[in-house]
């Protein structure tokens, strides 16, 4: 009786897993809220205009209109072909387990 068990602790511990990894946040390149400013406003204002000037005349130079952190929607169809095929596997795993040990070999 243990041994039937076991595949089903197994499975559990996995899907407990899956689970708890659904809810990991996922990174995005986006900003929901505004970015906090330090005491020196000033200079930091200051820094971001030159920065900003400098990446403006760069971008012109080169004529790039490239855009930086493209934020877009992955390809996730292999991820989710490769997760239905290795769901399958450990599927037909569990099925030759329980036959072989019903037939006793």
């Amino acid at each position: 009786m243990s041994s039937a068990r076991r595949p089903l602790l197994t499975a559990t511990a996995a899907g407990t897993l899956l689970c708890a990894l659904w809810f990991v946040p996922s990174a995005h390149a986006s900003q929901d809220a505004p970015a906090r400013t330090s005491t020196s406003e000033g200079a930091a204002t200051q820094v971001t205009q030159q920065a900003r000037a400098l990446s403006e005349a760069t971008s012109e130079a080169a004529g790039d209109a490239s855009r930086l952190a493209d934020t877009g929607s992955p390809n996730t169809t292999p991820y989710v072909v490769g997760g239905s095929l290795f769901l399958a596997v450990g599927a037909g795993f569990v099925v030759y387990s329980v036959r072989r040990e019903r037939l006793e070999f």
